[in-house]
């Protein structure tokens, strides 16, 4: 069976204008994220066809909800048929969730050492490790295989993560992978293709 699944994350919140790791924690989007999620989602419309044909998938965390929410009334798909997924939440950074960078490297400047920009997320005191993420989604792809088209909404790192999985990269070059908010992707046949629009007036 060929599998069709769209990966978006969800777009701009007040933390991340801040700067702030969101982990399990939530801010809601800005105004600049909501534009995002109806650019991607107009964008989503024009290459899905049916909506109803697709199974849409979330990560219950409240700035993937309400993502969800725009996306859905955009391309005509009912709420209620959303199916939260924690697998998809984002990766847990503990005792650094609401954090800057500034803030974490004063409190716990040790843990800045023999790591790099991509992999320090996983240092964080009672966060996720990089396997248990690769652990939960790769049990939902699994789980998924079955359904033929597939639309899930993310997050930033995790959706690195899941990429990475399903093109079964090494981690150092998953961690690479991009995750602007502008942009949505496209796996199938264990390719990964990058979808968005280039255009501000798309509509």
């Amino acid at each position: 069976m060929n599998q069709t699944i769209y990966l978006l994350r969800h777009g701009e919140t007040e933390f991340n204008t801040q700067g702030r790791y969101q982990g399990e924690l939530d801010s809601p989007l800005t105004e600049v994220g909501v534009h995002q999620v109806q650019q991607n989602a107009l964008l989503l419309k024009s290459l899905i066809g049916n909506p109803n044909e697709w199974k849409i998938f979330s990560s219950p965390l409240g700035r993937a909800m309400q993502s969800t929410e725009i996306i859905c009334e955009t391309i005509g798909y009912d709420l209620k048929n959303v199916e939260k997924d924690n697998r998809l939440t984002e990766v847990a950074v503990g005792q650094w969730a609401g954090l800057t960078t500034k803030e974490i490297e004063s409190s716990w400047p040790n843990l800045f050492h023999n790591t790099d920009v991509y992999n320090w997320y996983f240092n964080a005191p009672n966060g996720e490790a990089y396997d248990s993420v690769v652990n939960r989604l790769s049990a939902w792809l699994k789980d998924i295989q079955q359904i033929p088209k597939v639309i899930a909404i993310s997050h930033g790192l995790t959706g690195r993560i899941l990429r990475g999985v399903y093109a079964d990269l090494k981690k150092e070059d998953a961690l690479k992978l991009e995750v602007s908010q502008d942009v949505f992707f496209k796996l199938a046949n264990k390719t990964i293709s990058r979808i968005c629009s280039d255009f501000d007036d798309f509509y």
